[in-house]
């Protein structure tokens, strides 16, 4: 692939992650990317075989972003595992509230059982610096680390939709999530230590 071609390419992966970001995923579609990127609605059939592939690059885009957070909130909290943790988590709901098609579009199951970018995997550095913190701070009698901090995944991707959703705050009555990652943290991490 030439310059050119390599400089299109981004520039219709760009020109759709800010549609996901401005409009939601459900904005995406060849034609609207093809438009923005300024070029032929044909163009982006070159790059990118299928709507799915497109929609993979995207959220790949996604994925690199809340990686560079997760990386820079490990760099900025003191080394305790359990604040790091506890930081990772909470950047990992500010995302989601603040990217909200972004994040759908990251997890939709289609895009990660995709093949062709094996975007599943693209997730995996991220669980690994999760159960690698868990590790650090589970009981001996708690499952192994990569299933707890599975379970720990899973109840703040459910915190985040939920959210989103409008479901908790209704349920609970919280005004914003602290509580519910305090929560979710001492339910699967046992309470903070003093």
């Amino acid at each position: 692939m030439d310059v050119d071609e390599t400089g299109l390419r981004a520039r219709l992966v760009a020109a759709g992650v800010d549609l996901v970001l401005r409009e939601g995923q459900s904005a995406v579609s060849l034609r609207e990317i093809a438009r923005r990127a300024g070029v032929s609605h044909g163009a982006p059939r070159r790059y990118f075989p299928t709507h799915v592939d497109l929609l993979s690059a995207i959220a790949r885009e996604g994925f690199a972003d809340l990686t560079a957070r997760v990386e820079q909130t490990m760099r900025d909290v003191e080394p305790d595992p359990r604040t790091r943790l506890t930081a990772l988590a909470r950047t990992y709901l500010d995302f989601a509230a603040a990217h909200r098609g972004m994040f759908e579009l990251m997890f939709r199951h289609d895009l990660l059982d995709s093949g062709r970018l094996r975007l599943r995997e693209t997730s995996l550095p991220l669980f690994a610096v999760l159960a690698d913190l868990v590790a650090q701070v589970r009981r001996p009698t708690d499952a192994p680390a990569p299933v707890l901090a599975g379970a720990l995944w899973a109840n703040l991707h459910g915190i985040a939709q939920l959210w989103a959703w409008g479901s908790l705050p209704l349920a609970t009555g919280a005004t914003d999530d602290d509580a519910l990652l305090r929560a979710t943290l001492d339910a699967h991490l046992g309470p903070t230590p003093t």
